[in-house]
């Protein structure tokens, strides 16, 4: 975008000088795209299993040891080794096959370390 308008701006300055808009537009426009592959490489998108570890869910239908959780609105089998009742909070250990190996969280850690986004819908 920024070597379009040093293009279009170089018919409207004189003789050396549009050669150094021209110039300038080039290197800006490189310096723009440096910069757009490094933001994309540090923001690469999670998802898929390895998304899911770690995040919190709610207890839907008790887990004593299998039961039902919420992940961000959808509704997952688990299994907690522990027990966990309706409405305790759970954070997710790992997948067996679609199965969810969940623990039980303390609700205190989960305020203080939660983002507004790990929380499940509803609980806000």
């Amino acid at each position: 975008m920024v070597l379009l308008l040093a293009i279009v701006f170089a018919f409207f300055v004189p003789w050396p000088w549009n050669l150094l808009v021209l110039f300038g537009g080039v290197l800006l426009e490189i310096g723009e795209v440096i910069w757009g592959r490094r933001l994309a490489r540090r923001w690469r998108p999670k998802t898929g299993r390895e998304a899911m570890i770690g995040m919190r869910a709610e207890v839907v239908s008790p887990c004593r040891p299998n039961g039902t959780v919420r992940v961000r609105s959808e509704l997952w089998e688990a299994t907690c080794a522990a027990g966990a009742d309706v409405g305790e909070m759970v954070t997710i250990r790992r997948l067996e096959g679609l199965n969810l190996i969940v623990a039980v969280t303390e609700h205190d850690a989960i305020d203080a370390e939660a983002g507004p986004n790990d929380h499940p819908i509803g609980t806000m």
